[in-house]
């Protein structure tokens, strides 16, 4: 369906996060594809639409994040026509719940048996080492360790001026992760401001690493910020510490791994207690 034939109000919604709110193409068209959807599934402008309409057809959606993210649409398109009078009642349908997942993790065990396997004889294998080593010991987001630079590792402590928000924060980094990410930086001949770089000593790309983290561990490098997450919540770490050296927003972000937090001290106690 082209743009001219949507009803007037989509036609001004998309209009109006296209040029006014400057959301990005792929953003317009997710909320585009959404609402169009329904529109021509339904065969009525959505203003004119009833919620029971709207609800029948979207029940068929097993799938809650796929329901939700249409839901979400169509709150956004709602809330646009209410502000711009085009509806008299403001129309707002409630988000389907979605059970929270504990998040996957790897045990430092599983990581260091991982890691044992690479070989660093030649310095794609150095890089490879000190990659996995570094996201293990941080916890930084894969977005974050690819525009690491090689001054923004200094005395032990590791500044990640590119973070999630454009909010900048300081994390330690072991002592082993440094001197293998040096042994590396050591072994290449080429020169280039960003630390982890691909054979052609270009700066290395979200693909690449995932590839990485893939063939030695077989999960995508988001698993290894969890997993650091999971052993300083197991070996004791503050709640509120987890958060700040995350980079997570809202406390509400990392009580997620509180649940991991009582599994650990469920199984310590049937370990540990005389009565367990």
């Amino acid at each position: 369906m082209n743009i001219s034939q949507l009803s007037n109000e989509l036609e001004a919604f998309i209009e109006f996060i296209s040029i006014t709110k400057a959301l990005n193409k792929k953003s317009v068209d997710a909320y585009k594809g959404d609402l169009v959807s329904i529109e021509t599934e339904l065969g009525k402008a959505l203003i004119l639409l009833e919620s029971k309409n709207i609800l029948d057809l979207l029940s068929k959606y097993e799938n809650k994040r796929t329901l939700n993210r249409k839901l979400s649409s169509l709150n956004a398109f709602f809330d646009f026509c209410y502000k711009n009078q085009f509806l008299l009642e403001k129309t707002k349908l409630k988000s389907a719940k979605i059970p929270k997942l504990l998040p996957k993790f790897l045990s430092y065990e599983e990581v260091m048996d991982a890691l044992s396997l690479v070989n660093r004889a030649k310095w794609i294998g150095q890089r490879d080492y000190a990659l996995i080593l570094f996201l293990y010991a941080t916890g930084t987001r894969i977005s974050e360790a690819l525009e690491l630079k090689k001054g923004d590792i200094e005395d032990g402590w590791l500044y990640i001026r590119h973070a999630k928000g454009d909010k900048e924060r300081i994390v330690p980094i072991a002592s082993i992760a440094v001197e293998a990410i040096n042994k590396y930086l050591q072994s290449i001949e080429f020169e280039n401001q960003y630390v982890w770089c691909n054979y052609k000593g270009e700066k290395l790309s979200r693909i690449s690493a995932f590839k990485i983290t893939q063939k030695y561990l077989g999960v995508s490098p988001h698993v290894l910020r969890h997993s650091y997450a999971t052993a300083l919540i197991t070996g004791g770490a503050d709640l509120r510490v987890v958060q700040e050296l995350l980079g997570h927003a809202s406390l509400l972000t990392t009580q997620i791994y509180t649940h991991i937090q009582k599994q650990h001290l469920k199984e310590t106690l049937e370990v540990c207690h005389p009565l367990a």
